[in-house]
């Protein structure tokens, strides 16, 4: 089958930027990226492209190429459906709020949605695509859902789950590690996953596009993100051993990241990992193996959330403890609000919860992000619901300019590893701030002797 007409249904983070990569590399392909989001969609639209809904650095000019070519944005969810022969699912899998899973399973509302949906208005045999990270075996729900419609239509389900970094994403798809594509073992299945390759294959080389069974693809995508989220954290864990027996966490990663087995990547301490996809998909992976009984597997993963989660406790109490244990009508200022640097996302991001205790403190927080608005940071805080909407805005302040966020503070909190924070003039920035200044470099990324000749006391994870 040669696929000429692709949906894809979800306009966020993987869907527009895969979808752009696809539509690029794959003049001869009409991509339509659809969403019920109007504003979504204007966005993607726009003609100045730093309007962009998601900012990833590289994705304007991939989006610039291609949209209006044979790439398109539109709200006419039914129509690009029908004229699909390939319907990628990209929707939103949030973590539960309410019912059984709370907390930990993956609320596939959308996905059913998205399937009932599709098997409506199609009219002719399609190849429906997960793109969405889902728990294992989804696509038995989504084949459920899309053969009992009774219209007589045909439908292949494949597994392509995301493996996109957030701040790398263009680079991601334009040089993938590997592609993995999963789908049923049968004569249809490999014929739907050959599609799928050849639609790959255009920029990407052979060996590094996999196929698997459907749900090896789908359990892959969970366990590759626990993997990385357990070195995290388990450099994290030592961290506090360091701090109190005098070694250095950096150093100490340095000697076991040389070790080939173990490798150097993902052994940074900080004030922990945050995004959208880490603690979604451990604790995916806990309700998973509690749900069949492997309580030990699900003990397991979970401790890698728990640690995550006592990291940025740690680091709040350290803050308050150095200063006195009172931060009340102290200003303290937060460099940072994203979740990592090169993106606006902050699902998950650190800062929120280290914030949050310290406002419950009855800080003042000013916030400087170079791409995250004042409104998106109060609407991280209001999510939690641990206080009033009101005494948020009166302890958070999100200030445009960083010399003017950390002026008249006690204290500089490092919350993103954002380059630019290494290029700042530290003396200017130590002249304006309240005595003794202390700096907390929750991403390592200062030049911390630099920073203390200037008179800045300074407090570094796992030293």
């Amino acid at each position: 089958m040669k696929v000429t007409n692709i949906c894809c249904i979800g306009a966020g983070y993987v869907g527009g930027p895969t979808m752009a990569v696809i539509a690029q590399k794959n003049p001869h392909i009409k991509v339509t990226v659809v969403d019920v989001n109007e504003a979504r969609i204007a966005a993607w639209n726009h003609d100045d492209l730093e309007q962009l809904p998601i900012y990833e650095p590289g994705l304007d000019a991939v989006v610039a190429e291609a949209r209006n070519r044979n790439l398109f944005f539109s709200t006419d969810v039914d129509g690009a459906i029908d004229a699909a022969d390939m319907v990628f699912i990209s929707v939103n899998t949030p973590t539960k709020t309410y019912g059984k899973g709370k907390g930990m399973a993956a609320d596939l509302k959308y996905i059913e949605l998205c399937a009932r949906q599709i098997a409506r208005v199609s009219k002719t045999d399609k190849i429906i695509v997960e793109k969405s990270t889902l728990p294992v075996r989804t696509a038995q729900a989504i084949k459920s859902i899309l053969h009992n419609t009774g219209n007589g239509v045909k439908f292949q389900i494949l597994s392509n789950p995301e493996f996109l970094a957030e701040g790398t994403a263009v680079q991601d798809l334009m040089a993938p590690d590997r592609v993995l594509i999963g789908g049923e073992q049968t004569e249809e299945g490999f014929k739907a996953i050959q599609a799928l390759v050849d639609v790959y294959s255009t920029w990407v080389p052979d060996e590094n596009i996999l196929t698997t069974n459907l749900w090896s693809s789908e359990l892959s995508k969970l366990t590759a993100n626990a993997f990385l989220a357990q070195r995290v954290s388990s450099i994290n864990a030592l961290s506090e051993l360091c701090e109190v027996t005098g070694a250095n966490v950096g150093e100490v990663a340095n000697a076991i990241g040389k070790d080939s087995r173990i490798g150097p990547k993902f052994l940074k301490a900080s004030v922990g990992f945050g995004g959208s996809c880490f603690q979604k998909d451990i604790l995916n992976l806990v309700y998973i193996s509690k749900s069949y009984g492997l309580n030990e597997v699900a003990d397991y993963w979970e401790q890698v959330i728990i640690m995550n989660d006592y990291q940025k406790h740690r680091f709040a109490t350290k803050i308050i403890q150095t200063l006195y244990n009172t931060i009340s009508g102290k200003k303290i200022a937060f460099l940072g609000w994203a979740f990592k640097k090169d993106t606006n996302d902050t699902r998950e991001s650190a800062a929120i919860y280290v914030a949050d205790q310290l406002i419950d403190e009855q800080a003042t927080i000013a916030v400087y992000d170079p791409k995250v608005t004042a409104q998106q940071m109060e609407s991280d805080l209001n999510y939690l619901g641990t206080r009033a909407e009101e005494e948020n805005e009166r302890f958070l302040m999100a200030i445009n300019d960083p010399y003017e966020a950390c002026k008249d503070a006690h204290a500089i909190a490092v919350l993103t590893e954002w380059d630019e924070f290494k290029t700042y003039d530290w003396q200017k920035i130590y002249d304006n701030m309240l005595k003794p200044a202390f700096v907390f470099d929750g991403r390592g990324i200062l030049d911390h002797k630099k920073l203390e000749t200037i008179g800045f006391q300074v407090y570094v994870i796992g030293k």
